[in-house]
């Protein structure tokens, strides 16, 4: 089965960096499971909430500059948040990665706190544009 992206997962990837979005783009389309955007560009104020909440360990996030973005799995019209549907949406995610020759991150490879739904662009690659 073909996916795409829905009208909700394209606004929320409104502002994150165009690579990423070519990424995501390319990603739903070899996945074999559907998923949607849960978050790409996030206000420090949400960084605040999430960190208050040890959703996340950092102030320095990768989503405050629209160089990351969370994918959850959508199944049956929910989230689910398996850690086998992470590793599946990751795989499309790796894939699309060397097909577009865009390196990736993926929070499910972290070893001190994975985040199966975070992908970002490299802070190597992707150092903060100085402005």
């Amino acid at each position: 089965m073909a996916y795409r992206l829905g009208t909700r997962s394209r606004e929320r990837l409104t502002a994150v960096h165009p690579h990423l979005i070519q990424l995501v783009e390319k990603a739903i389309t070899l996945t074999g499971v559907d998923f949607t955007v849960l978050e790409g560009l996030r206000t420090p104020e949400r960084q605040r909430v999430l960190f208050k909440k040890g959703a996340t360990k950092t102030m320095n996030s990768r989503h405050l500059t629209g160089h990351a973005v969370d994918l959850g799995a959508w199944v049956c019209g929910e989230v689910r948040w398996d850690w086998p549907l992470h590793y599946r949406i990751a795989d499309a995610v790796k894939a699309a990665s060397i097909e577009l020759g865009i390196p990736i991150e993926w929070g499910g490879d972290w070893k001190s706190f994975p985040d199966g739904p975070h992908f970002q662009l490299p802070w190597a690659e992707y150092p903060l544009e100085e402005g």
